[in-house]
């Protein structure tokens, strides 16, 4: 289920309140409140909470008036229900603790760069992945996770995969110099090093011995003599 939506996207008409919440506190760009907006016209307490937002745009608060004036006024309208308790008044970390894997996810597809960095050191492997797919990520979040020695395996063989950030010198380095780093996958990018740090490398008892040597031989034929 999360591999699917982590490819299918998130569908903000049934995300959680709690997700909804996040989002609208973390982000500061127009589109996520227009994407909120749109997602969202058949949910009264969503809206609610784009009114309460002093971060709201002007356009978007006024959809949101417009939208609720015409539920309360339209024949045949549900009613609307009472506003359920606010988002507890506790730090963006705080309230990401709270939420289940699932949710958490959806953060990570969606979310800007504070609730990214909050994720990073999520314990959930799907959750990381995901932070990789957002479309949002910069090539400094992404050397922060490659240097992660807590990460996962199989985060950075994501990393390694990804042509345009292996083409970016301190994601190269940080996945080479990471001793979580699969050694197959080191030694690819060990060539890619400058002399300098491949001459630190050679020493680098941390990293694998296959890595060291494949450090070692590159100096032999750069190093000038």
């Amino acid at each position: 289920m999360q591999e699917e939506m982590r490819f299918l996207g998130v569908d903000l008409s049934v995300a959680s309140r709690e997700v909804i919440g996040a989002l609208i506190e973390d982000s500061a760009e127009k589109e996520i409140f227009e994407e909120i907006v749109n997602a969202n016209l058949h949910r009264p307490d969503i809206l609610d909470m784009l009114l309460d937002n002093s971060q709201t745009p002007e356009h978007v608060r006024r959809i949101v008036i417009d939208r609720l004036n015409l539920s309360a006024a339209g024949a045949g309208e549900t009613e609307r229900t009472e506003k359920p308790k606010e988002f507890r008044k506790e730090s963006l970390q705080q309230k990401v603790q709270r939420l289940n894997v699932s949710e958490r996810i959806q953060l990570a597809l969606k979310g800007g760069r504070e609730l990214r960095g909050i994720l990073a050191r999520d314990p959930n492997k799907e959750v990381i992945l995901s932070i990789l797919e957002n479309g949002k990520i910069t090539e400094s979040e992404v050397e922060m996770i490659a240097k992660n020695r807590t990460a996962l395996e199989e985060v950075l063989r994501r990393i390694s995969k990804n042509r345009e950030w292996m083409k970016k010198y301190p994601i190269a380095y940080a996945l080479v110099t990471n001793p979580k780093t699969p050694p197959g996958i080191a030694v690819t990018f060990v060539s890619s090093l400058r002399v300098r740090d491949l001459s630190v490398l050679e020493k680098n008892k941390n990293v694998s011995e296959a890595v060291r040597i494949a450090a070692k031989k590159l100096l032999l034929v750069r190093k000038p003599r």
